[in-house]
């Protein structure tokens, strides 16, 4: 295991593509495996934060590197319930979007504990590879309607790609 741990930070400079979000491919797998080894070590990423640096909002209007790790615990909640609604519900299964925002600002993440948010964001995304891991083939061909201007569809596939890829665009703002 520490042969992949070693190659993985190698490979993606603390896993993080240059590219931002899903263009594209799709390899499960490996997303799978980029987001377990974030459950692993993101808290030593954080803990070498100091509480100046957690704290700090660039703008009024901006998160916090705190804010910024509440919003990514919003996302997972959002996308464990769409990667399980995708398998059962009619397709195109219509993704709604939700008020980031107001949900940072109102689970007020700025004055939780970092244990306490690292501990919700490791469980979150621990059960967000166990039903990925169990979701059949065929199934992340189905269709999703991601509700973009463009009106282009997506797979079920597609969808758990890119929502590593937003997690991992927000870890290179909080670690650049």
């Amino acid at each position: 295991m520490a042969k992949v741990d070693k190659y993985l930070h190698n490979k993606y400079n603390f896993m993080i593509p240059v590219a931002g979000y899903n263009k594209g491919d799709i390899d499960i797998p490996e997303a799978i495996q980029r987001l377990a080894w974030h459950i692993d070590n993101l808290p030593e990423r954080y803990n070498k934060l100091s509480a100046e640096e957690l704290h700090h909002k660039p703008a009024p209007d901006k998160w916090s590197k705190k804010e910024i790790l509440g919003h990514l615990i919003d996302s997972a909640i959002n996308n464990l319930k769409r990667f399980t609604e995708i398998q059962f519900l009619p397709q195109p299964y219509q993704i709604i979007s939700y008020r980031q925002n107001e949900l940072v600002l109102v689970n007020n993440y700025q004055h939780l504990a970092i244990e306490h948010l690292l501990l919700l964001w490791q469980s979150l995304n621990r059960q967000i590879i166990y039903v990925v891991q169990n979701i059949p083939a065929n199934k992340l061909e189905f269709i999703v309607d991601p509700q973009y201007e463009s009106k282009e569809t997506k797979t079920l596939g597609w969808v758990i790609a890119d929502y590593i890829a937003h997690t991992e665009h927000h870890f290179r703002h909080i670690f650049s």
